[in-house]
């Protein structure tokens, strides 16, 4: 009896925890949940036959290779005994349904996809990842047609593919708007986990924004993905594509809970940029960036936690002609706020090259505004090693850090109009992460000119209060906040 009572128990848990999540999706009225107890959870029937039609699978194959490349993944064991029944080939292992290929010509297959048909005359979204590196691509439609594909372009930093195919009146897919999307909010997606075509998975909106990529935010979600629905289409009950689905979080290569979609409203943009010059042309202004912590933010006089600190100027690049400067703190761009670092290249690179682009920089407690001509994005520069530490030169500091002056050679190379080099870091200095060769260029933002400035400002800092260097190592700069009393 007690078994049973704890049964009734959770069962009627389950239905009233069905019955909120349904009323938060707007899915039903509270009267008619009440009336009608059998429609407290959604049914994706309806949605699924009016949009599965325009979900195709996508396999992809390569010539003249002895083996997939890389490691097979792993699958848990479960999963392989199942899809060895049902004569479902492996991922990244021979498919036993086709004999093996007798020359080094014959197409062999490299992998299975998802993606979704976005026009009638056959052009189809799906991810880069799923496409690069194939021979040949065919798509096949829930109908069972079969087509040879032309991958259109492939951008591999947003995970976002287009391909076409030739044939007409096709189904299409609905773009929904993700600014609508909600987290809590139902969300199904159909694709062909493991290669079963044509398999609708179901889940919840578990956050939004994910950082996750260089230049998009993830939806996260726990919808079940797995290797083959990628490039899927992520759809809320209305029916429209509000994201691709991309990433899984696995330490098995099977789902475990966290899936990852990109917005659809970011993919659409890198697709028709794909459409119309088969790459994306991106905006860039030439610098390096990290996040501004509280703890810089409340040294350097910011406040709040804002912005991208520039920790690196390409030397002639566009942000070095507009007077930018390694140490800034880029928290406008065209008027509109950077809240956090990842917003800045996101901004920049949706700029057209050529574009003169406001932005706003915090320098020395103070900001400035400067205008920047927008260049095409490149391939980044890796920063250069940090210089040989040099031998010890004056007296440490109260901070524990012994400097000595930049000689002018050394000034010149590094491009700099002033800074001192630490020679020996010991105490707080030490604890606060500074090293030998790094180069100070500024204490509590004022520039630091020699090695006798730095030591009268740091002598004068309160005892009881953080002091912040910038300081550049190597290529890169950075603030250092030391506490001399700890």
């Amino acid at each position: 009896m007690k078994t049973m009572s704890r049964m009734q128990s959770g069962s009627a848990w389950l239905a009233a925890a069905a019955l909120a999540l349904m009323l938060a999706a707007g899915g039903v009225t509270p009267a008619a949940a009440q009336a009608n107890p059998t429609v407290a959870l959604p049914d994706f029937a309806d949605l699924v036959e009016r949009v599965g039609p325009a979900v195709v699978n996508i396999r992809t194959l390569e010539r003249g290779r002895a083996a997939p490349r890389g490691q097979p993944p792993e699958i848990d064991p479960l999963m392989e005994e199942f899809l060895r029944r049902f004569g479902i080939p492996l991922p990244g292992r021979p498919d036993p349904r086709r004999p093996p290929a007798p020359g080094a010509d014959e197409p062999r297959q490299r992998g299975v996809g998802s993606g979704f048909i976005v026009s009638a005359d056959g052009f189809i979204m799906t991810n880069a990842h799923v496409v690069e590196g194939a021979d040949e691509v065919i798509v096949t439609l829930p109908d069972r047609r079969e087509f040879r594909a032309r991958i259109v372009g492939a951008d591999r930093r947003t995970d976002v593919a287009v391909v076409k195919i030739e044939a007409a009146g096709l189904p299409t897919v609905r773009i929904g708007d993700v600014n609508r999307l909600r987290v809590g909010e139902w969300v199904l997606a159909i694709g062909s986990p493991f290669g079963l075509e044509n398999t609708v998975t179901a889940g919840i909106v578990s956050a939004k924004q994910r950082e996750t990529g260089e230049f998009l935010p993830f939806i996260q979600t726990d919808v079940a993905i797995n290797p083959g629905n990628s490039g899927g289409p992520l759809l809320n009950l209305r029916g429209e594509v509000v994201g691709i689905n991309s990433q899984i979080f696995s330490r098995t290569g099977g789902f475990m809970g966290i899936s990852f979609a990109i917005p659809i409203d970011e993919a659409v943009r890198v697709s028709e940029q794909l459409r119309q010059h088969g790459r994306v042309i991106r905006g860039r202004i030439g610098v390096q960036i990290a996040p501004v912590t509280r703890e810089v933010a409340e040294a350097i006089g910011l406040g709040e936690p804002r912005g991208a600190l520039v920790q690196s100027v390409e030397a002639g690049g566009p942000a070095e002609r507009a007077g930018v400067e390694a140490g800034d703190i880029i928290v406008r761009v065209d008027g509109r706020p950077v809240e956090r670092s990842p917003d800045l290249p996101r901004l920049i690179s949706a700029m057209a090259p050529g574009a003169q682009a406001r932005i706003q920089v915090f320098r020395r407690g103070a900001t400035r505004d400067l205008t920047v001509t927008v260049a095409e994005f490149e391939p980044e520069q890796r920063a250069q090693a940090a210089p040989a530490p040099r031998p010890g030169g004056g007296a440490a500091s109260v901070i524990g850090a012994t400097v000595s002056d930049l000689s002018e050679p050394r000034r010149r190379e590094l491009r700099l109009r002033g800074g001192v080099v630490v020679d020996a870091v010991e105490g707080a200095a030490a604890r606060a992460g500074l090293r030998e060769g790094d180069i100070v260029l500024s204490v509590n933002n004022v520039d630091v000119t020699d090695a006798r400035q730095f030591n009268t400002l740091v002598a004068r800092g309160d005892r009881n209060r953080p002091l912040s260097l910038l300081v550049r190592r190597g290529d890169w700069v950075n603030f250092v906040i030391v506490r001399p009393g700890g």
